[in-house]
């Protein structure tokens, strides 16, 4: 699996597996949910090549990693054994209630972002198609293409009923079958019947809830303990089919008599809160929005807002509170853009500015120029404040709306109204960004080591003429077996080389013998792969069979700790190899320098039988 070295490093800088209760991801982070954050290595942490930052907030320990969080989240998980999309058992540390409500809140719309996104950008495309007079609003391609963009905000209650059950850890489809009892036909037709409506004789007002967010939020809560408490009480055998009966029984009629209409209550006083602050003065509603906004971001807060967007797009057809805050998007790209500039060429602060710049203006996603770049060039900081203040005040100044949920990005701009005045705005903030940061976001120190940071650009040629004559660190095979090339290895990762360069070994005898003089810097809780780093810098992975990760360290026995000092030819691992093929795991163990792009050129000694007297490769790196 990709990254399997990096992520089996997180785990252990996180605690441990054992400190793990839960894992989820965004479009940039992995949130953890730990029992006790303070058996974290957050030094370690930030020390790792794909870690942009750590924050710790709302209750979660949040590791930013990119664009290659997908992965990571994908290799974590199967190592931890959790389930995609870990539920959250309560048992992690305990947090203040407004954390915890963020965390939910959080934890709710992050497998939804996908889904508004791209519906919201359906809707934005569909808008520039109708404004430019390319489609008919009134033809059946038009009403076809919008069930696809207005589909997810329409059954909202029903995603946010899955999700908040996963996310509290109910069962996600009665939760989901909570929220499309609001939107079932024959409880709909009732808002627009002249009868007078009761339940059991209590009087029900109808509330059209497509759309609505408090009202599932509220009747989720609930249900998580009506689950909890018939899970104690129904018998085993019984409780495939009476839990959810009498949970739907009850939690239906109790939120369309009481949860609904309270929900509903709530998210009108809170989005009238917000708005108040708008009416009153969109001026400095524009520069807390637009200034404040990034900070929002790196400690989850920014959550808190969806629900009222939400709202204000179903009630009010237009978001004030995304108009204003897409100032600080522009804002943190032109800073992005300013770096670029002012950056050495082939620096690696030039490497990182340039394509999270286009991130964020193709698709809006800037968690990587917050964390990579607006955090670690401290000076960048009152920049990002000030820049996004200014284009926020313009924006809500003009009273800018968001008309649809979208990511703010170049593809999303025919949403805002009025245009003239989003321009004004996202263009005041993105220059004044890319300004202020080409001329005061680097220190001297921070100019000085730029120098130092220059990467090599010579072509594989240039390499491979400078090859010759040059010092290079031999490799000895870590075991006695049959050679096989990377490329032929039946694991597409290991055989891309996505993992780094190297070879393979089919071994005769179970021993992994050390290939280098150096330091043991990773021994696997499974026991099925070790890392060391070599004297002469070079890390290496050597993987005994393929996912043979899951026997979680059956059959396998390691001599050696992290930290311990080893010569070519110490004893690492022992291993059974007949009880491991008989389990049907392969045992082709890959040999891999996982910093290959550290070296010029690592030549592999192509041989059939080799022992751990062997050279296997050499390693070249001036």
């Amino acid at each position: 699996m990709k990254f399997e070295k990096e992520a089996l490093q997180i785990i252990e800088f996180v605690g441990g597996r054992g400190n793990v209760v839960s894992l989820v991801h965004c479009a940039t982070r992995l949130r953890f949910k730990l029992k006790d954050s303070k058996q974290t290595n957050k030094k370690e942490l930030e020390k790792m090549k794909d870690v942009l930052s750590v924050v710790n907030s709302g209750g979660q320990y949040q590791v930013v990693i990119g664009n290659k969080v997908t992965d990571y989240y994908d290799t974590i998980v199967a190592e931890l054994g959790l389930a995609q999309e870990s539920k959250d058992d309560g048992k992690g540390e305990k947090v203040s209630l407004i954390s915890r409500v963020f965390e939910v809140i959080s934890g709710a719309f992050s497998p939804l972002i996908p889904a508004l996104a791209g519906a919201g950008m359906i809707k934005a495309l569909l808008t520039v198609l109708t404004t430019f007079e390319w489609m008919s609003d009134q033809g059946t391609t038009y009403a076809i293409l919008s069930s696809a963009g207005n589909a997810v905000f329409y059954f909202l209650p029903i995603f946010l009923g899955i999700t908040l059950s996963i996310k509290m850890g109910a069962n996600p489809y009665v939760g989901g079958v909570i929220g499309a009892a609001l939107l079932e036909p024959n409880f709909t037709g009732l808002i627009e019947s002249e009868k007078v409506v009761t339940l059991f004789g209590l009087p029900v007002t109808p509330i059209d809830y497509a759309s609505s967010v408090f009202p599932i939020f509220v009747a989720i809560f609930i249900y998580y303990f009506v689950y909890k408490g018939l899970s104690k009480v129904i018998m085993k055998d019984l409780r495939l089919f009476l839990e959810p009966m009498l949970s739907l029984l009850i939690m239906v009629p109790l939120t369309i008599l009481l949860f609904g209409p309270m929900g509903t209550t709530v998210g009108d006083v809170l989005a009238g809160s917000v708005m108040w602050l708008i009416d009153k003065s969109p001026l400095i509603a524009g520069i807390v929005l637009g200034a404040g906004m990034p900070f929002m971001v790196i400690f989850g807060l920014h959550w808190g807002f969806t629900p009222i967007t939400l709202q204000n797009l179903a009630t009010m057809g237009g978001d004030p509170i995304e108009g204003a805050a897409v100032a600080a998007v522009f804002a943190e790209i032109g800073i992005a853009i300013g770096l670029f500039l002012k950056a050495k060429k082939h620096s690696q602060l030039r490497s990182l500015a340039g394509p999270t710049a286009i991130t964020g203006i193709l698709a809006g996603v800037t968690e990587p120029i917050v964390y990579g770049i607006i955090m670690r060039y401290k000076r960048t900081i009152p920049i990002v404040a000030i820049a996004g203040g200014v284009g926020g005040a313009i924006l809500g100044g003009l009273g800018v709306t968001c008309n649809a949920y979208v990511f703010h990005n170049v593809f999303s701009m025919p949403v805002y109204s009025p245009f003239i005045g989003y321009l004004f705005g996202i263009g005041a903030a993105l220059v004044l960004g890319a300004v202020l940061a080409y001329f005061f976001g680097l220190n001297k120190e921070e100019m000085e080591n730029m120098e130092k940071e220059i990467i090599n650009t010579k072509s594989d040629t240039e390499l491979e003429t400078e090859r010759v004559n040059q010092p290079f660190e031999e490799v000895i095979s870590p075991m006695t077996g049959k050679q096989i090339k990377l490329s032929e290895v039946e694991d597409k990762v290991f055989a891309s080389g996505a993992v780094g360069q190297g070879l393979a070994i089919y071994p005769e005898q179970g021993k992994v013998w050390s290939p280098v003089d150096g330091i043991v810097t990773t021994v696997f809780p499974s026991k099925h792969a070790i890392g060391i780093t070599s004297n002469g810098g070079a890390e290496i992975l050597i993987h005994v069979g393929l996912n043979t990760v899951s026997l979680d360290g059956k059959y396998y026995e390691t001599h050696v700790q992290n930290g311990d000092k080893i010569k070519k030819g110490d004893l690492l691992v022992t291993f059974d190899i007949e009880k491991i093929k008989s389990e049907g795991f392969s045992m082709v163990t890959p040999v891999i320098v996982t910093n290959s792009a550290e070296y010029k050129a690592i030549v592999i000694e192509e041989q059939d039988l080799v022992t751990n007297n062997n050279i296997v490769m050499k390693l070249i790196k001036e």
